[in-house]
């Protein structure tokens, strides 16, 4: 009885070392996938992100938040096996965006040039201009401004408005999917 005893404390201590484990992670990390190409050329469609959540955030920062949007049939038709199996059609999607102005900045964007705090802001990593207009002379505290890489067919706070920091879920560091661009994201 007492090796039966012994082996059942091991496996009590087993499973609770791995729900903390689970829990610390689910804490501090959240992971997301690309449905679409607002974020091209740095993000496409099917890429799989690692994020950390409860980061400062700053202008340039790539971010996950909760959108009222969600999946549709054609989401879920890009997606490969894996996951399929993590999402479902009429779940809230995740957005991804950059971050293009913080807390206590202003911001306008207008014949294709983003100009923060008066200084036109420097975007190697877009490919497209956008004819969508915005301006707010104060971002509130606790809001950001985000837009997509791909500005022409991204929606984003141009439509959409300020983003809360509580709907905020992680800042993107890293791609884990696919395997051949596993890396660092900028």
């Amino acid at each position: 009885m007492n090796k039966i005893k012994k082996e059942l404390l091991e496996w009590g201590q087993a499973i609770l070392v791995t729900l903390v484990i689970f829990m610390i992670y689910n804490f501090f990390f959240a992971t997301t996938t690309v449905y679409n190409t607002s974020m091209f050329p740095t993000l496409v469609e099917k890429d799989m992100l690692f994020m950390v959540k409860h980061s400062e955030l700053k202008t340039g920062d790539i971010i996950s938040f909760k959108s009222e949007l969600t999946l549709t049939a054609r989401d879920i038709e890009s997606l490969n096996f894996i996951q399929k199996l993590l999402h479902r059609e009429g779940e809230r999607k995740n957005l991804i965006k950059r971050v293009i102005a913080v807390p206590g900045d202003s911001i306008e964007v207008k014949d294709g040039i983003v100009t923060v705090n008066g200084t036109i802001l420097d975007e190697p990593y877009i490919n497209t201009v956008t004819n969508k207009a915005a301006y707010y002379e104060k971002v509130p505290e606790g809001m950001y401004f985000c837009m997509g890489d791909n500005r022409n067919v991204s929606l984003d706070s141009r439509e959409l408005g300020l983003i809360s920091g509580d709907d905020m879920i992680g800042k993107v560091i890293f791609r884990f999917m696919p395997l051949s661009k596993v890396g660092k994201v900028n």
